[in-house]
């Protein structure tokens, strides 16, 4: 809730701080993200900050709730989403990586960078990387996989997009999505048929796609 001051000044809101925070940490790492420079950038004085938050290590907390909540909440259920074939549903996982509504690379990156200087941080990611290969794991189980080859390909998956992210990997979509049907051969060992192709095409705004 938005606050003003008895003298008509404004405060701010807890979001407003924290979308800043937000935007200091893909910017400039988790250095960068303190109770001044907030301030700072928002215009506001450094007192207001604490109407939101009772201190420093709080809106350090919000913020990784927040990507806790958006990456790893809509990569289990992307995971888990109604698919007819593990095709399809490899497919809604990839939805992540060309959406940014549903999964945050730039955060995921800034995140797994303060994870190098805070032990809380990491093990953070660590339950997150560990829930997420579940998920993985389990949707493979449910069309069938089982055992060993079902967590080898949910890490393949995984580690594969890690792999993008860590190396902040820039590719143009038009390549990356070239590239879909053969991820998803990699991936299940079964080839996408061009009706599962297209609907995932079409759920990116690329209409009939050539494939």
């Amino acid at each position: 809730m938005a606050q003003a001051k008895p003298d008509g000044g404004w405060r701010g809101s807890p979001d407003l701080w924290l979308n800043a925070a937000y935007d200091l940490l893909l910017e400039q790492g988790i250095d960068s993200v303190k109770i001044l420079p907030l301030a700072q950038k928002l215009n506001l004085s450094r007192t207001s900050f604490y109407w939101f938050f009772k201190d420093h290590q709080q809106l350090l907390d919000a913020l990784l709730s927040r990507w806790r909540d958006k990456n790893t909440g809509n990569f289990l259920k992307q995971c888990n989403a109604y698919a007819e074939t593990l095709v399809e549903a490899v497919l809604n996982v990839n939805d992540l990586w060309f959406n940014s509504a549903l999964f945050d690379s730039r955060f995921e990156f800034a995140v797994r960078s303060w994870a190098l200087q805070s032990l809380a941080v990491l093990a953070e990611v660590q339950a997150a990387d560990t829930a997420r290969i579940t998920a993985l794991r389990g949707m493979f189980t449910r069309f069938g996989t089982d055992g060993l080859a079902a967590d080898v390909r949910a890490r393949t998956i995984y580690l594969t997009q890690i792999g993008y992210i860590s190396m902040q990997t820039r590719e143009d979509l038009s390549l990356r999505l070239s590239r879909i049907p053969d991820y998803v051969k990699v991936f299940t060992a079964q080839t996408a048929s061009h009706r599962e192709l297209e609907r995932f095409y079409a759920r990116h705004s690329l209409g009939e796609h050539k494939t």
